[in-house]
């Protein structure tokens, strides 16, 4: 039997979710988003990345901790496929797996060496929940990780349609401004569980602690409220 080494969590992501609802499902999908990866003490080593801000872009594994220990299933629901048919899940990138790996593909957008932190990493386009572990990082290289030639399985049978976005003016501006291009690529893609289609229900997505209240009907998202998470609000979210 060969011998398995544990794993380490290197580092956290701190992004502006801090629940999975409105999470883009891919990454590099809302590339507006902009997240931090802070290294554990134990990694916080300038040498260890030394050449990274030669890349473009960077691999981040990560674990789904919001799914760690709740079992996995053969087969499982795409929300590409409207939650209505079933496919193998490693045929999908669903996060109930037999272990919770994640893999994503993100922008580099700077190494910054911070007093608190020691160096972390600046990204964008990540499709992670605040405080995700991370168990490691590497390059992008375009001559192995790139195939122009790639199929897509059955997300090609499925045309992506982003929806048009109708957020007043006054309610964005409650949002920084570094914020407010994120949030409306976020509503555009649609947060809602696939099998959610009720046009008369009001949902609600915690950004960048902000609440977000919005309806949809047909392809158009309305906001009607954005409001300050409470710090109730903001603590149970981060429990």
């Amino acid at each position: 039997m060969e011998s398995i080494c544990p794993m380490h969590v290197i580092a956290h992501i701190r992004s502006d979710f801090p629940t999975k609802f409105g999470i883009p499902r891919q990454s590099g999908l809302v590339e507006a988003l902009r997240s931090t990866v802070i290294f554990e003490p134990d990694y916080r080593s300038a040498e260890a990345l030394r050449g990274i801000e030669e890349y473009s872009h960077i691999w981040l594994i990560w674990q789904f901790s919001a799914n760690a220990g709740l079992g996995w299933s053969p087969t499982v629901r795409p929300p590409r496929l409207g939650g209505n048919q079933r496919m193998g899940v490693f045929a999908t990138r669903s996060p109930f797996r037999p272990n919770p790996i994640g893999l994503s593909s993100v922008r580099l957008l700077g190494v910054e060496n911070t007093r608190q932190w020691g160096p972390v990493l600046h990204v964008s386009g990540a499709d992670l929940m605040d405080n995700t572990p991370i168990f490691d990082i590497k390059p992008y290289i375009p001559y192995g990780d790139c195939h122009p030639d790639a199929t897509g399985g059955f997300t090609d049978r499925k045309e992506r349609r982003p929806l048009a976005v109708d957020c007043p003016s006054q309610l964005l501006s409650l949002l920084p401004e570094d914020r407010r291009e994120a949030l409306l690529g976020v509503l555009s893609n649609d947060p809602r569980p696939a099998y959610q289609q009720d046009p008369d229900r009001v949902y609600g997505l915690a950004f960048a602690g902000f609440d977000v209240r919005f309806t949809v009907k047909d392809a158009l998202l309305r906001v009607c409220e954005i409001a300050p998470l409470s710090a109730e609000e903001e603590e149970r979210h981060d429990s």
